[in-house]
């Protein structure tokens, strides 16, 4: 029986303490009240800030600062008349304006029927902007035109612009600004336009429900066999024979119109002022000085 058991109210408490606990005054306070075991305590030494940290923080906050200045000065540069910022917006806004001027005249002409009078100016704008802001601008300016007639005067006449006026700038545009001679930029204008004519033809064909380059090549057919008969030539020519005579017209056509386009442009552009960024012939050169 464990001489320590004591009994309240005939209820047991147990206040059991084992013999190997060394007594109380062998316990140091810290090693009794510590219930988790020991970790190894480092202790940090305290630096005292010296005159080489203060300058060395100072430079920390210096290079802040100067990023932060850099930046704005950066942003401030963009705005400059040699800033980025400055040329992107500066072409928007002339691609913008050529796009509404072209829409405007293009739209009063046909509707004052006065569009043979304008009709060699309506490509200019597209060279313009392929010349200064380069091939991307000069479609972008072609494409914004032919939106704004779609708004102002419908499909019809959007489609009818581009296919005889837009395709012939931006080739012109494009082949100028990357320094083609004379001799090929007619030649790919003047395929330019004489697809575009027939695309032209086309579409008016399907919209009066009409096939208009037939009638033309039997007319010519026609014309033709009577001319031989007149002659006495007894054959017939075939409508092969035709068909190549009315392409070998239009594209013949349509170079003479791009070689007075090229005259005339280039005229144009060396009065305002963009001379060096044209390659024109030497004859033209000398007639020009």
């Amino acid at each position: 029986m464990n001489l320590l058991t004591l009994r309240v109210h005939n209820k047991p408490l147990f206040f059991h303490i084992p013999q190997n606990t060394p007594p109380l005054s062998s316990l140091s306070a810290p090693n009794f009240l510590n219930l988790q075991p020991k970790i190894p305590f480092k202790s940090t030494p305290f630096s005292i800030p010296t005159f080489k940290n203060i300058l060395n923080v100072s430079k920390i906050k210096a290079s802040v600062f100067n990023n932060e200045e850099a930046k704005d000065t950066a942003e401030f540069e963009d705005l400059t008349t040699n800033g980025v910022v400055y040329q992107k917006t500066l072409r928007l806004v002339e691609c913008s304006m050529f796009a509404a001027v072209t829409g405007l005249v293009y739209f009063l002409s046909n509707s004052l029927n006065i569009e043979n009078y304008f009709g060699c100016f309506f490509s200019l704008p597209i060279v313009i902007s392929s010349m200064r802001w380069g091939v991307a601008a000069g479609r972008k300016t072609m494409v914004a035109t032919a939106m704004l007639l779609v708004v102002l005067s419908g499909p019809v006449k959007a489609l009818t612009y581009l296919l005889t006026h837009g395709l012939v700038g931006f080739t012109m545009g494009s082949l100028w600004r990357l320094g083609v001679n004379w001799g090929p930029s007619i030649f790919l204008c003047a395929v330019a336009r004489s697809m575009g004519a027939v695309g032209y033809v086309l579409t008016s064909s399907f919209l009066i429900r009409e096939n208009i380059l037939a009638l033309i090549t039997i007319n010519i057919h026609a014309s033709l066999t009577f001319l031989f008969a007149a002659t006495g030539i007894n054959t017939v020519p075939s409508m092969n024979f035709i068909y190549a005579l009315f392409g070998t017209l239009v594209l013949l056509n349509s170079a003479f119109f791009v070689f007075l386009l090229h005259l005339l442009y280039s005229m144009f552009l060396t009065r305002l002022g963009m001379k060096a960024s044209l390659k024109l012939p030497r004859w033209l050169e000398r007639a020009m000085k």
